[in-house]
């Protein structure tokens, strides 16, 4: 756990370095040109914090053995693929597995998980410089809400939410196309991302009054027409029929969240919300995330679907923060979501993450740990 911890603080620090363009303009320090290159002193401060965060958060991560809730289901998975055998997952994650199988001639799983350490917090820490008005709030929301260590857990489906947070680039750009292409690369590790094909450009839209009339009829569906949607659900997940994943169930910390977050877009709708586009965006994506947490709590997949409209949430609370027109009220409120980060991540890892479903404590890596026997060692 103190190795969590000591990596929170020091990318915390890094990431408190890293100045936005607007900010490192108006520092006349800031001016001075490496001679040849043409990047100023704190392009090069910048880019040596967010090389350092980089590392560290892929080495943590690529240097760990069994350590996340399907680290040896996973690896079950890569021998299945390697043999042909059957095996649920995606093509991506079949392919990858077979190849670096076949290049090392050794089933080296080590290096399939480090190629999804090495992209997904490419993908994450990407989107996140580019999108942020305030990076520095947004990688603190991304590690103290713990988006980093549950990537320990869930590989392919993190890999995925990496790239939709990624692909909303294109969505603020109106590039469609490059939209899509990314949401179809991503849907080759977990095919729940293409949800987002729907969702994303259903929240760039202008909603209209008969749109939220439809939302609700829809809606009140899911409460009267729970067997039949549960069927459909079987056609895209069949590997989940007669499974525990067929109880559902919705998260109420992440109704909290929402709510609190509506709040603050309520405070400062007019400074941060009204004349701003993408923010509007998040609050869609925020509100309709809410809208599938109270209506569709039966469905199984319900909290990968919402992480995909809660991701917004690093982007959406750091430009409120930041656009704040009073001192007093941007001191206090920023006050307030630090001391609510700093809770909601002590109470994470004190209480979840050794619990199943998560086990990302202790941490145990190759350098000094085995590998525990496989389900396919066991059973030939």
């Amino acid at each position: 756990m103190w190795l969590y911890f000591l990596l929170t603080a020091v990318t915390l620090f890094l990431a408190f370095n890293v100045r936005e363009d607007h900010i490192a303009k108006a520092n006349s320090d800031d001016r001075f040109v490496f001679t040849f290159t043409g990047i100023t002193r704190r392009d090069a401060m910048n880019i040596v914090s967010m090389v350092s965060i980089f590392i560290m958060l892929f080495a943590v991560s690529a240097l760990r053995l069994n350590v996340g809730n399907d680290y040896a289901k996973y690896v079950n998975f890569m021998h299945l693929a390697y043999v042909d055998a059957y095996v649920p997952t995606e093509i991506g994650f079949n392919l990858l597995a077979k190849i670096v199988y076949s290049l090392c001639g050794f089933e080296n799983y080590l290096l399939v998980f480090a190629f999804f350490s090495f992209f997904t917090m490419l993908f994450f820490l990407w989107a996140m410089k580019e999108l942020s008005d305030a990076f520095r709030w947004t990688f603190m929301m991304f590690m103290l809400l713990s988006y980093y260590f549950q990537s320990l857990s869930t590989v392919r489906y993190y890999l995925a939410l990496s790239i939709a947070l990624f692909s909303i680039r294109y969505i603020r750009k109106k590039d469609y196309v490059r939209f899509v292409v990314a949401i179809l690369l991503g849907s080759l590790f977990h095919k729940s991302v293409l949800v987002t094909l729907i969702i994303y450009p259903l929240c760039i839209i202008k909603w209209k009054r008969w749109m939220g009339i439809a939302a609700g009829s829809i809606a009140l569906t899911f409460v009267f027409c729970k067997e039949f949607y549960l069927k459909l659900l079987l056609l895209v997940y069949p590997s989940y029929k007669g499974t525990e994943y067929l109880a559902g169930g919705t998260s109420i910390v992440s109704i909290v969240r929402i709510l609190a977050i509506g709040a603050l877009v309520y405070l400062f709708y007019k400074d941060a919300i009204k004349e701003n586009v993408m923010n509007i965006f998040y609050v869609k994506c925020n509100f309709l995330a809410l809208l599938l947490y109270v209506f569709c709590s039966f469905l199984p997949v319900i909290s990968r679907i919402g992480y995909y409209l809660t991701i917004t949430q690093i982007l959406l609370v750091p430009s409120i923060l930041v656009h704040i027109k009073s001192t007093g009220k941007r001191h206090t409120a920023k006050i307030a979501v630090f001391l609510v980060l700093v809770l909601f991540f002590l109470i994470f890892m004190f209480r979840s993450a050794a619990k199943d479903g998560v086990r990302i404590l202790p941490y145990e890596t190759f350098m000094f740990h085995d590998m525990v026997p496989l389900e396919y060692q066991v059973t030939d």
